[in-house]
């Protein structure tokens, strides 16, 4: 019921094709090359493909861009600051608060989606003194660099067969900006120090919830994509244990793997597709399964621990989050410069 029932079109399945197909390639690659931060690989495809019909130059100068600012954003906070949270705190927020303003304008929306969710993890992956720093900025400009790369083949590989409609942002009075603006770099701030304080270093599917549910910046948005993020989170840890119990000690095998992964992306996508509402379902459901398999999926590790952890963890993420924004929400509403409405 959450999905249009009519079938999918020729540029539908286009796209598809392409988030599938890119997702597992960017997989591929980082496990041949045998590369860190394998999330990055397999999630920044997604995002890219999922966010952006048909890739273009705007859009690739947008990810290039956001990596290259994270890159020395994290090199000079987290080389400086990196074992003191409580220095990094107010930084962290003005670094979130332009993002956030970026994306409430809507011509760089992708620019401050991508900076957010990877500032957010690189800062924290940055805070423990085993991280090395260089290796954790190398791999995520080597990840959008190959993304790019990787978007532009799917499209050549997989065009669409009809030009599609362009769609116009509507312009926001600067009041509803603010208030956009200052709630999303509040609650990502927010994250950032609940995650600091309580050393969660592995609930990574648990801190990009916090932010995903922070794209549509308003309350409204964020109830409504909380239910949607949880059951695509459901439905991504599910399929992840079939994998897991499918092919059982045979997980490291990189033949087999990675069909698995494509048919699960493939199956995601088109739901995505169809919802037609950028972050819902079947994007949850993606990006799930693109950090289980980017980032947990390796042998001798146990996806079936991971995978649980990951649904109690994100649904303890989304009842919190939800539950500081309505208040963030109510407060920035009492004043005229910072209120949500027309």
């Amino acid at each position: 019921m959450l999905l249009r029932n009519q079938p999918l079109t020729a540029n539908d399945l286009r796209q598809c094709l392409r988030v599938a197909t890119g997702a597992t390639l960017g997989f591929v690659i980082c496990k041949l090359m045998n590369w860190n931060y394998g999330v990055f690989y397999v999630v920044t495809p997604m995002l890219l493909l999922g966010l952006v019909p048909t890739m273009n130059a705007h859009a690739a100068r947008q990810l290039l861009a956001a990596g290259a600012v994270c890159g020395i954003e994290v090199g000079i906070i987290g080389g400086l600051f990196g074992g003191h949270p409580g220095l990094m705190t107010p930084l962290v927020f003005l670094l979130f608060l332009y993002r956030f303003a970026c994306m409430s304008k809507g011509s760089l929306f992708l620019f401050g989606a991508n900076g957010v969710i990877n500032l957010s993890i690189m800062l924290h992956f940055a805070s423990y003194p085993a991280t090395d720093l260089n290796d954790l900025i190398c791999s995520n400009l080597l990840a959008c660099a190959l993304s790019v790369f990787i978007a532009y083949l799917m499209t050549v590989l997989f065009p669409d067969v009809d030009a599609r409609v362009s769609h116009q942002a509507e312009p926001k009075q600067p009041h509803r900006t603010r208030h956009e603006a200052l709630l999303g770099a509040s609650m990502a701030t927010i994250s950032f120090m609940v995650f600091q304080l309580c050393d969660l270093k592995d609930s990574l599917s648990a801190q990009a919830t916090t932010l995903l549910l922070l794209f549509p910046m308003h309350w409204n948005g964020a109830l409504g994509y909380a239910r949607k993020r949880a059951m695509g989170t459901i439905l991504g840890v599910i399929y992840g244990l079939l994998v897991q119990l499918l092919l059982y000690d045979w997980s490291g095998l990189l033949l087999l793997v990675a069909p698995l992964l494509w048919l699960g992306t493939m199956l995601f996508a088109q739901a995505h597709v169809k919802e037609a509402a950028g972050s819902g379902v079947g994007f949850g459901a993606m990006t799930t399964l693109g950090i289980l398999f980017g980032q947990y999926l390796a042998p001798g590790n146990d996806l079936f621990f991971s995978a649980l952890y990951r649904i109690s963890s994100i649904m303890g993420a989304i009842v919190g989050t939800l539950c500081i924004c309505y208040l963030i929400h109510r407060l920035l509403n009492s004043f005229e410069a910072t209120r949500f409405g027309q």
